[in-house]
């Protein structure tokens, strides 16, 4: 089975966090915390903050590691390392995704995730 190595960005703003609706493939329509795959020789930072900078055209400070998830979707085995980050510099513009919103902690349930993001949202109802 492939495998997958991603980095996700828990991007605050205060009380809130961010979610992106995936806009294509296999999985469009269902939300999740923007991230992609890292590249060879990338560190996970630095995968991470070149992942943000293309997919919303902003510059984060990557603050703390939350998490790893590891999820066998039928078709891969992703592996999800996730941090707390917020933004430094610029707007959120959404490149490959097709909405965006804000949630608070009591918001968390009010979109649908994709499955590996809803033991991301479960931790954070306990950290946040």
């Amino acid at each position: 089975m492939k495998k997958i190595e991603v980095v996700a960005a828990i991007i605050k703003d205060g009380d809130r966090i961010l979610a992106t609706q995936r806009g294509y493939g296999e999985f469009a329509g269902s939300w999740e915390f923007p991230g992609g795959k890292m590249e060879d020789g990338e560190t996970r930072e630095i995968a991470l903050r070149r992942e943000i900078l293309e997919e919303l055209e902003v510059v984060i400070e990557v603050d703390d590691y939350l998490q790893t998830i590891v999820y066998t979707y039928p078709n891969f085995h992703l592996t999800m390392h996730c941090f707390f980050c917020h933004v430094m510099e610029g707007a959120i513009k959404l490149v490959e995704h097709s909405a965006g919103c804000w949630l608070t902690k009591g918001e968390l349930d009010s979109v649908k995730w994709l499955p590996a993001d809803m033991d991301v949202v479960e931790r954070l109802k306990l950290v946040l």
